[in-house]
C-alpha cells in the first residue's frame, strides 16, 4: 500500500444566485440592489486625556511632604525631647504611693498596752469621676457628700468643694483620713447597693463610684484618760502631737516606704511593674509607770480636784532608789482618742509644764542647807515670836500664837515661816552670804534646771541669782515663796533625801523593742550627790515628826503600821491668767518607809474654792490614798522599827 495519500476529490456546492443588473429587482436566487451612494455618517468624537505624569509628580511630592513631616516630628520626640516627653508620660502613667510604716505601741513596766496601733483606712476620693460628663447628672458631688456627710462626721459642703475642686484635672483627694473599717465598710456597701441598683437599667447613677479607701492605721489608747498627760496624742497627720508621742516620735514612727505603680484610669495596670520600698515599723516603747498605780493616782487626785472645786491637781509617784517614775497623774485630764471633747486647758502635761511656788514643802532644802553646813542641828533652840520684822515686810506664820519655843526639828514639824528664816540666817555672817549658800544647794537640788526627763513642753520653774533677789525674796525663799517649780522638780526633792543624798534624775522611759525583738535599756540617769548621807538621814527623821507628832501639820497623811516622812504645804498662787496673787497652792510632799525609803510621793492642788486649803487637810489625804496603794502593788514591807520621836519644842 502506498505511503501516499490519494487526492482529495471536490464536491461541488449549491451555486451562488447571480447579481442583478442595475435597476433591476432582484429575483428570487438573485443579489440584492446597492443602496444609493449619500453622505457618510461623521466618525465618533474621541476625547484625548492629558499625561497623568505631572498628577502623580504632585501626588507624590505632597505624600513625601507629609511623611517628612511625620519624620521630623518623631526624631524631635524620640531624640531631641526625648526626655521631656518620657517624663510627662512617666507623671500621667505611673503613680507614687507612701506606705506607711506601723508606728510602735507603748507600754507601761510590765508590757500592759497604753498606746496602740490599729488597721484603719484614708476615704479618697478621684474628683474627674463626679463630672456631669462621667456621671450623666449635674449634682453628682452634691448627692455623694449628702450620703458620705453622716458617715464621716463631716460638713456636708466642705465635701461638696473637695469632690468639685477647681482644679478638674485632679484624680485624688482625701475626704477623710484614719477612719475605722466599719467607716469603710459602711461606705463600700453602700456602694455595692448604688452600683447594683444603676446596673438593674434604672436613671439611678452610681455617685459613690469615685470613692476609695487607701489602708493606714489609727493610733488607739486602750485606757482613754490614763495616763493621757505622758502619753500625749498623735495628730491628724500621724505625726506626735504631745507627750511621749512627741518626744520620742521619731523612734516610734519609724521609716515609711514607698511603691510606685503604673495605672490607666485610676486603675492599677498590673503588667506595667512597679518598685517598692517596704516601711520599717516604728520601736515599742516601755515606759516606767505602773498602770495600776497611776489609776490609783489618778483617780484620787480627780476626786479631790472635783471636790474642792479647784482648778487643777497632780500626783507624782517615783522609785526612790531609781528615779522612776511610776505615776504622773493630772486632773483634769482628756481622752487622746477625741481630742475634739477635750478641754485645751487640759492638754500636756500640767504635772511639768505648771511653774508655781512650792511654799512650805521647799523648807526641807532649808533645812539640807542648815545641816549640812553644820548651822544648827535638830535640837537646836530657836525662839519663835509672833511677827518677824525683815528688811521692808513683816512676817508671820500661818496662825497669830504666841511665843514658840521650838527645836530645828520644830520648826519643820510645825512648818514655821519665822523659824526658817531665823535658822537660815545662820548660813552667812550676812544675809548676803547667807543666801549665796542657800541659793547653791537650791540649784543642787533642781530647781531652776531641767528635771532629767527631757519632756516636752516642761518648764525649768524660776530661780533667780541670789543677787537678783529683792528684799523680800531674801527672807521669803528660805519657806518656798518667791521661787517656782515644777511637780516633778519637788517630787525630786524628797527623793533626793530618802535616797540617802543623791539625786538621781527621773525618768519616765526604761527602754524600747525594735523591728526585731531586741530590747533596748535607756540610758542610766545621772546621779550627784547633794548632802552627806548623814544630813538625809537625820532630815527624814525630822520630816517624821511632820507626820507623827501631834503638832505635825502632817498628821492625815498617817499609813497605820509604816513610818511615814512628809512635809506640808500652803503658798499663795500665783494666778497664770493675771500675774497677780489669786488662791492657794496646797501641797503634801514625802516618803515611806522612812527609815528604808522606797517610794516617794507629791500631790498639789491649785486654787480650791470649797472646803479646806491647807496642804495637809486636803492634799495628806490624797499622798495617804495613793502611797498605801503602791507600797501594797510593790508589796513593800513595813520596817517594825520605832519613829525617830524627835522633840519638838523646848522649855526656856
Amino acid at each position: 500500500m502506498s505511503d501516499r495519500e490519494p487526492p482529495r476529490r471536490r464536491v461541488p456546492g449549491p451555486a451562488r444566485p447571480a447579481r442583478p443588473a442595475a435597476g433591476q429587482r432582484p429575483g428570487p436566487g438573485a443579489r440584492p440592489a446597492r443602496r444609493p451612494a449619500g453622505p457618510r455618517p461623521a466618525p465618533p468624537k474621541v476625547i484625548r486625556l492629558g499625561s497623568p505624569r505631572p498628577r502623580l509628580r504632585l501626588v507624590g511630592v505632597t505624600l513625601a511632604l507629609v511623611l517628612l513631616a511625620f519624620v521630623v516630628r518623631l526624631f524631635q520626640v524620640q531624640a531631641v525631647d526625648a526626655s521631656t516627653y518620657a517624663a510627662k508620660a512617666d507623671r500621667n502613667r505611673y503613680v507614687g504611693q507612701v506606705l506607711e510604716a506601723e508606728r510602735g505601741g507603748i507600754t507601761d513596766r510590765h508590757g500592759v498596752a497604753l498606746a496602740t496601733t490599729e488597721d484603719a483606712y484614708d476615704i479618697t476620693a478621684d474628683p474627674t469621676m463626679f463630672a456631669p460628663g462621667e456621671l450623666e447628672i449635674a449634682d453628682g458631688p452634691e448627692q455623694a457628700a449628702a450620703l458620705l456627710a453622716p458617715i464621716l462626721g463631716q460638713d456636708q459642703d466642705e465635701l461638696v468643694e473637695k469632690l468639685r475642686p477647681e482644679n478638674k484635672a485632679l484624680r485624688y483627694v482625701k475626704l477623710a483620713a484614719r477612719q475605722t473599717p466599719q467607716t469603710w465598710r459602711q461606705i463600700k456597701d453602700l456602694k455595692a447597693a448604688l452600683a447594683k441598683k444603676a446596673g438593674t437599667g434604672d436613671s439611678t447613677a452610681n455617685v459613690l463610684a469615685g470613692v476609695f479607701s487607701v489602708p493606714t492605721s489609727k493610733r488607739v489608747y486602750p485606757n482613754k484618760e490614763l495616763a493621757a498627760g505622758i502619753l500625749g496624742w498623735v495628730n491628724a497627720e500621724g505625726k506626735g502631737g504631745g507627750g511621749i508621742e512627741l518626744q520620742l516620735d521619731k523612734r516610734l514612727a519609724g521609716e515609711d516606704g514607698k511603691i510606685r505603680y503604673a495605672q490607666s484610669g485610676g486603675r492599677l495596670v498590673p503588667t506595667a511593674g512597679s518598685t517598692e520600698t517596704p516601711a520599717v515599723p516604728g520601736s515599742d516603747v516601755e515606759l516606767t509607770i505602773d498602770r495600776d498605780i497611776q489609776w490609783a493616782a489618778q483617780n484620787a487626785i480627780a476626786e479631790q480636784v472635783k471636790e474642792s472645786a479647784a482648778d487643777r491637781g497632780y500626783v507624782i509617784v517615783q522609785d526612790t532608789r531609781t528615779g522612776e517614775v511610776l505615776a504622773m497623774a493630772n486632773a483634769p485630764g482628756f481622752d487622746p482618742n477625741d481630742l475634739s471633747e477635750a478641754d485645751p486647758d487640759a492638754l500636756g502635761n500640767a504635772a511639768v509644764q505648771d511653774a508655781f511656788e512650792p511654799g512650805s514643802t521647799a523648807k526641807v532644802l532649808s533645812m539640807a542647807a542648815v545641816l549640812e553646813e553644820n548651822a544648827a542641828t535638830p535640837g537646836t533652840h530657836v525662839v519663835v515670836p509672833n511677827r518677824l520684822h525683815r528688811g521692808d515686810r513683816l512676817f508671820k506664820d500661818d496662825i497669830d500664837h504666841p511665843t514658840w519655843y521650838l527645836t530645828l526639828n520644830g520648826v519643820l514639824a510645825k512648818s514655821s515661816n519665822i523659824g526658817t528664816i531665823l535658822a537660815t540666817g545662820q548660813l552667812g555672817e550676812t544675809q548676803a552670804q547667807a543666801n549665796k549658800v542657800l541659793y547653791r544647794y537650791l540649784r543642787k537640788f533642781g530647781l531652776g534646771g531641767e528635771s532629767g526627763l527631757g519632756f516636752p513642753g516642761e518648764t525649768k520653774g524660776i530661780l533667780a541669782p541670789p543677787d537678783e533677789w529683792s528684799t523680800s525674796q531674801q527672807y521669803t525663799i528660805p519657806f518656798g515663796q518667791g521661787v517656782s517649780v515644777n511637780a516633778m522638780q519637788a517630787a525630786s526633792i524628797y527623793s533626793t533625801i530618802a535616797n540617802g543624798g543623791v539625786r538621781v534624775e527621773p525618768t519616765l522611759v526604761r527602754g524600747s523593742k525594735g523591728p526585731d525583738g531586741r530590747f533596748t535599756p535607756a540610758p542610766e540617769p545621772g546621779r550627784t550627790r547633794v548632802v552627806s548621807e548623814k544630813t538625809a538621814k537625820t532630815l527624814a527623821r525630822m520630816l517624821e515628826s511632820v507626820v507623827d507628832d501631834e503638832e505635825g501639820t502632817g498628821t492625815k497623811a498617817r499609813i497605820p503600821g509604816y513610818r511615814v516622812a512628809g512635809k506640808t504645804g500652803t503658798a499663795n498662787r500665783v494666778d497664770p491668767a493675771t500675774g497677780k496673787y489669786h488662791g492657794y497652792t496646797s501641797s503634801f510632799a514625802g516618803f515611806a518607809p522612812a527609815d528604808k525609803p522606797r517610794i516617794t510621793v507629791y500631790c498639789a492642788i491649785q486654787n480650791a474654792t470649797e472646803g479646806s486649803y491647807f496642804g495637809g487637810q486636803i492634799c495628806g489625804p490624797v499622798y495617804k490614798q495613793v502611797m498605801e496603794f503602791a507600797l501594797k502593788t510593790l508589796q513593800v514591807p513595813p520596817t517594825g522599827a520605832d519613829p525617830a520621836d524627835l522633840p519638838v519644842t523646848f522649855k526656856p
